[in-house]
């Protein structure tokens, strides 16, 4: 009988060394030249940014232990005429600009950080942590990505931990202003999926199709997000695939996946109409957020011969709850002069499924019970004006001011729909049906 070999597997030592190293030098994009440095062509999908890439694709030293580093950030302030709700680059932050303040500088900066390192030819490991505002106003870093890859082949590589969702155009660097034309990726498609990695496995294929460079790549995993006061948001059983394709001038990305959402914000108010019988209970399971399954669909292409660029997305998606039911999509052009890139860009999000429900009916109810109906039938459509309807029309322009530098100006005209609040936040009494918000922001990014 053959002894059994004492020694761990080679590459589970190298894995837990790479995660050791990760670990002692510090969590913190890298210092190399990567997507923030480069325009929408050269960044097609299939061409990803270092932080998703390893040593392969990177062509580095590989006769030793090789570290990186770099960050990346973005000092902005915005204004909003509109007193009744804030803007706000996503619903994950407390504040923005508006309600809270006319001027914010919380809607759009933030800093972030990454540190990656080197093993060998196959073993590649990166810590991404950025701080940017919370929904509890402060600004604790938040570690975006943390994943060990192997690269098992020239066209295939696995990654173990916190990775980035590949669902959108700007999966790989949407918290890096520099690397997109706006102020910030267009809310009514970004905004849908504000969850933007999960904890688990993926695994990236390359390979070739009538002359497109394609990749491949299917994830499963899984997240947690503490939001404020105790409230989570949990997604389980998280499954997707993605498609990248890349083409000279021409990039596309298409994407899909599924997971089990639990969210509980809202469970006091379901539990509430519970007590209201088979009625009431049937309300709660249509609309309540515990292990509900999310589902999307995303597609985006862009094209940028050098002078100019255009890119569209679109994206469908299904929480089978108050959260709704949406179609989403964006278009956007530029045209550079220079340093100057003047451009103009129209997003829009509409609701497949109800912003407003009657609830429970409150002919025939005692007083007793009418009130506090009433008041449950309120809290839910207060739920359903999250379910976005809103077109947004933007303009701007940007100004590269030196290497790694880059000045914008933006001008959004927001519209909500009628009964929806669409992607503001912070709502206030007397938010109207025709609310109009008028935003100008000033940014400034960077990286290092």
């Amino acid at each position: 009988m053959t002894k059994p070999d004492p020694r761990p597997a080679p590459a589970f030592t190298r894995a837990c060394t790479l995660a050791l190293l990760l670990l002692a030098g510090g969590a913190a994009h890298a210092a190399e030249r990567g997507p923030a440095d480069r325009g929408p062509a050269d960044r097609g999908p299939a061409d990803r940014g270092p932080a998703e890439r390893g040593p392969a694709d990177r062509g580095a030293d590989n006769t030793g232990t090789a570290w990186t580093f770099g960050g990346f950030g973005t000092a902005a302030v915005s204004y909003s005429d509109n007193r009744q709700a804030d803007f706000s680059s996503s619903v994950l932050k407390g504040t923005g600009a508006g309600a809270s303040d006319a001027w914010s500088p919380h809607v759009d900066s933030r800093l972030g950080a990454q540190l990656g390192v080197t093993l060998d030819k196959q073993w590649y490991g990166v810590v991404q942590v950025i701080a940017e505002q919370r929904l509890d106003h402060s600004y604790r870093p938040l570690v975006e990505w943390a994943n060990v890859k192997y690269q098992a082949t020239p066209d295939l590589s696995l990654r173990l931990g916190r990775i980035a969702l590949p669902i959108f155009l700007a999966a790989d660097y949407r918290k890096i202003g520099y690397a997109y034309p706006w102020a910030r990726t267009p809310g009514e498609v970004y905004g849908a999926l504000s969850i933007s990695s999960s904890d688990g496995v993926d695994a990236s294929y390359r390979w070739q199709a009538a002359g497109l460079r394609l990749l491949t790549q299917a994830f499963v995993g899984g997240t947690d997000l503490d939001l404020y006061q105790g409230y989570t948001v949990k997604a389980r059983k998280l499954t997707g695939v993605s498609t990248t394709a890349d083409r000279g001038a021409f990039s596309s990305r298409i994407s899909a996946f599924s997971s089990q959402v639990s969210i509980d914000l809202a469970d006091e108010l379901f539990d509430g109409f519970k007590q209201f019988g088979p009625a009431g209970e049937a309300l709660a399971r249509q609309y309540g957020v515990q292990r509900k399954r999310f589902n999307a669909l995303t597609v985006g292409a862009s094209y940028d011969p050098g002078h100019w660029f255009l890119m569209a997305e679109l994206g469908r998606f299904n929480s089978h709850s108050f959260l709704g039911k949406t179609i989403t999509g964006y278009a956007s052009a530029g045209y550079r002069i220079g340093a100057f890139t003047p451009y103009l860009a129209y997003a829009a999000s509409h609701a497949r499924s109800p912003t407003r429900d009657p609830g429970l009916a409150l002919d025939g109810l005692p007083p007793p019970l009418a009130a506090p109906a009433g008041q449950l039938n309120a809290g839910l459509n207060y739920l359903l004006m999250s379910v976005p309807v809103q077109d947004t029309v933007s303009a701007g322009v940007r100004w590269d001011a030196r290497r790694n530098v880059a000045l914008k100006l933006q001008y959004d005209r927001v519209r909500p729909g009628e009964r929806s609040r669409g992607t503001l936040v912070n709502v206030q009494p007397g938010f109207g049906a025709r609310t109009r918000v008028n935003l100008a922001s000033a940014v400034l990014d960077f990286v290092f």
